[in-house]
This record gives C-alpha cells, structure tokens and sequence, in this order.
C-alpha cells in the first residue's frame, strides 16, 4: 500500500481511528454497536466469519455427494440461483477448466429465453444434476428455473438445493426427494456465503480442490486478527483504503485482476456494492472495464489490482492512488474472498453504514411484481418509451459514472460490443463505466444504484426475444419476467430522481463508430 499518493495521510488517520475504537477485534467479537446501536440485520449477519471451518468439517459429505453423482452418470451440474447464490459459483465455473473426468459446471442467472434454451441444448437433460441455489427459497428466477426443469426432466436424483432452514425451497426439496438438501447456517448473508455450501457445494460438484480453498481463507483468517500488529493485517488497511478513499470523493474503486481470476470481479462487484452503497453515500465498484492511460481519468479512483498489472504503475505516477495486492493463483480465491468480506466490514465502519442490509434491494422486486400483476389482470405493461441515447449522456458530469444495463443473453456476442462501447463513453466523457446483465445485476450492484450516491447514468438496453419459453404454472413467460424486470427497475431508478433511459442496442454501439 505504498502507492496511495493523496490518500497516504488520510488513510494512516482512519487506520489510527480503527485501532483506537478497537475495530478489528470487535468484528470478530460480533460486536454491532461497531456499525449500528440496532442488532437488527448486523448480529444474525456474521456467520461469513466462522462458516468456512464448518464446511472443512463436513468434506465426507460433500464429497461423496460430488462423487456420487459423476458415478451415477451426471455429466452436467447447473446452478440456477442469482446474486450470492451465483455470483461466486460463475467465478469457480470461469475460473477452472471443467474436469477431464466428471461434471461440469454450468450457471444460470439469468430469465433470458434464449440463455435457458442453450442449457436444454448444451446439457443433456437426462445427465444434468440441476442444483437450486437460493438463501430466501422465494428467489423468483431460481423458481422459474425449478419449475422449468422439473417439468421437462422430473426426477428427484437430478435435483438438488441449498437454502436456508424452514425455507420454501427446503420444504419443496424435501417432498419431492431431491437428491440432496444443504441447509446453510442462516447468519450470513448472500453476498458474503462464498465460503458456505453456497459457493462450496458447486465447488465439490465441480472438481474444484475446495479444501484448499478454505485452508487458504483459514490462513488468512490468522492474518486478520485482532493480535496482528496494524501494518500488518491486510484485511483492516484494505477496508481504510477503501472507506477514506470514498471521503475523499474517490469512490470509484476499480479493480484489475489477473486473468487466470478475472470474473472475481463479478463477485466483488456485488460485496462492495450492495453492502456499501446506500443512504447516499458507498463504493461503486468498476470492474471489467479496460485499462486504460491516465489521461482518461478523473480524480474520482482508487484503483486496487490483484496480482500484477504494470498499466498500474504510470497511473500511480500520475498521482492515482493504487493498491496493489498479492495473488497466489485460483486456490487463492478462498484467502481473497475472506480478506475482502474482512475489508468491506471495516469500510461500513468508516463509513457509518450498516454493511449487512440492503434496504433498496426489495423496490425493484416490488415493481416487477406489480407489471407482472398489471399484466396478468390485463392491463398493459408501462409505458417505458425508447429514448435517444445522446441527450442522456449530455447529462454526464465529472464524478458522474455510467451503468449500461443489459438485459440481453449473457452468452450473445453483443456483450463484447457492448464492453466496446462502454470502453468508447469512458473515454469520451472520462467517467467511470459499468456494464450490469439483466436481472444479474439487480441482485449485484442494483442496491448501490438506488441507495448510494446519485451520479450513476443509467442506460438501459434490453434485446428481443424471437423465441420464447414459457415458465411452467405461471401467467407469464420468461422474456414477459425479463421485460417486467427491466421495466420495474427504470421506473424505480426514475422514482429517485435519477437519470435513466432505455435505448436500443444500435443506438448504444454507435458509440464506437
């Protein structure tokens, strides 16, 4: 952390802050009154801290489950869950090739037709273990999923699920004799479960070395405690940085990661924005977007790379402020994820912010629920109107960041032209860019866009649909839920007064032209 320029003082004063309020070991104590007098949503969140060990313990299970079904001639595993049930899951899946003998591991988070027609097509439906990831077990896509699949294969020794105790999908799981149910300990949260069955169970089925993994977060743990002289706990100087440098107006943490790890970024992506960006202020995290020369930034980042990158260096000699963080490679991730929910723990505390709630995560579920409830009464859909994209982003001023969000097939080659024209609007107007795929997104980074602070420009696009597929027991269908999705979040962005436009996709590519 030698390369903070303007933040070094700052940073140093917050880390003299922590130690004195005794941050660190009043995490580990679970001690709430570090964020908030209330307990609610803070002392029943902190099982992140403890869990990976229960898992290690419970490796015979695991592993003869992961076993088991490779023997009983599954070639498939699909996790149909979103958000923390996903996110990490599509990092394991991105991150390690599928194994020479055994399963491999797909993710669906998405209510694209066209996505859930490529897993009938790819995944031979009588060879694929079709796992159900929710915490809640009402998750409306994982639902959908569920009751897709289980129309067209129906047999329990292809189904599997983790959830919560008492959940709904518990319930389900157990009277219709799923292969297995994993119930999770309850205190943790979805984005902070990586190290649970959720990100674990698809690890095993995987072929991934998941010990190793959690021997590595147990590694770190020992680096994070409240006996480790200051200087030297990475997770209490990380969570400073990044808490200082959103005081500092550098809130735009963007993240370089090795390419043997990159998708890591989808996984931080939503930890720092949905346990920091509310009541007005919090972290907005830029991950994916290309490196670019000093010249097209603003004074508005804190760039953090994991492993390597010598783009970091002429921006540090530029007067950015860098972090720089050690990767030891894939079986590392388990150190990293601990590390991270350590230092986004700290940064609530910075901040003054609950980091274990989301308190605007529910408004866009809620307008979904009501377009699909118009519809299904007979009413029509919103009248969403397609805009031009140009007057949009004439409202974009320094300090301002630009979220395309893209309700298109996560798989189409229209993403790579979307990556394009995102790099194209951040050059142009030197602004921090992101690219969100509808729904993912609204499990990930959509709390950060309605909670924290107000600069987001929000472009949205959403693809068409030639062939659609319908959910089984529901009066919609999959591309209706998406469009539903899409519109209940423009209208809840435009209900904060924020600046929202769905265009087209052609007209947002003429950015690179």
């Amino acid at each position: 952390m030698d390369k903070l320029g303007p933040l070094t003082d700052p940073v140093a004063a917050t880390v003299a802050d922590l130690v004195e309020r005794d941050a660190i070991g009043r995490i580990w104590a679970g001690d709430h009154t570090l964020w908030q007098d209330d307990p609610s949503e803070v002392a029943d969140r902190l099982g992140w801290l403890h869990v990976a060990a229960e898992v290690a313990a419970d490796r015979d299970r695991l592993d003869t489950f992961a076993a088991t079904a490779a023997n009983d001639g599954m070639t498939h595993a699909v996790v149909m869950g979103m958000g923390g049930s996903s996110l990490f899951p599509e990092v394991l899946a991105r991150s390690f090739p599928p194994p020479a003998e055994g399963v491999e591991l797909r993710v669906l988070d998405t209510t694209d037709p066209a996505a859930v027609r490529r897993v009938d097509h790819e995944c031979p439906p009588e060879t694929t273990l079709f796992l159900a990831s929710s915490k809640s077990g009402t998750t409306i896509e994982t639902r959908s999923h569920l009751a897709y699949y289980w129309e067209r294969t129906g047999r329990p020794a292809q189904f599997a699920a983790v959830t919560d105790p008492g959940s709904e999908l518990a319930d389900l799981a157990t009277a219709h004799g799923f292969r297995a149910l994993f119930e999770n300990r309850p205190d943790i949260g979805g984005r902070y479960s990586a190290l649970s069955y959720f990100g674990m169970v698809p690890a095993a089925l995987a072929g991934v070395d998941w010990t190793a993994m959690l021997e590595g977060a147990a590694a770190m743990a020992g680096r994070l405690g409240s006996d480790v002289p200051p200087e030297d706990n990475p997770g209490l100087l990380l969570g400073a940085a990044l808490g200082t440098a959103v005081r500092a107006g550098r809130d735009k943490v963007t993240l370089v990661i090795d390419g043997d790890v990159d998708t890591f970024g989808l996984w931080l992506e939503q930890l720092l924005a949905e346990s920091t960006g509310k009541h007005g202020t919090g972290v907005v995290p830029i991950a994916g977007e290309r490196l670019g020369p000093p010249e097209v930034y603003g004074e508005d980042r804190l760039f953090v790379g994991i492993g390597e990158h010598h783009g970091l260096d002429p921006l540090a000699g530029a007067g950015h402020p860098v972090v720089e963080l050690v990767d030891d490679g894939v079986l590392d991730l388990g150190a990293q994820v601990l590390l991270w929910e350590l230092a986004t723990a700290v940064c609530g505390a910075v901040l003054g912010i609950n980091p274990f709630d989301q308190p605007n995560v529910a408004e866009a579920k809620e307008a979904t629920q009501r377009v699909l409830a118009g519809a299904a009464e007979g009413h029509d859909p919103p009248d969403v109107a397609v805009e031009p994209l140009e007057p949009l982003l004439d409202r974009v001023k320094p300090g301002d960041y630009v979220a395309i969000q893209a309700y298109v097939d996560p798989e189409h080659g229209v993403v790579d032209a979307v990556e394009d024209a995102r790099t194209a609007i951040r050059d142009r107007h030197r602004v921090a860019t992101t690219v969100g795929l509808g729904p993912r997104f609204l499990h990930s980074t959509g709390q950060l866009h309605k909670g924290g602070p107000p600069t987001g420009v929000f472009v949205q696009v959403v693809g068409d649909d030639p062939d659609d597929v319908d959910v089984p027991g529901a009066p919609y269908s999959f591309s209706q839920l998406k469009r539903a999705q899409a519109d209940g979040d423009l209208l809840t962005l435009r209900s904060h007064g924020l600046r929202a436009a769905r265009v087209t996709i052609d007209d947002l590519l003429e950015q690179t032209r």
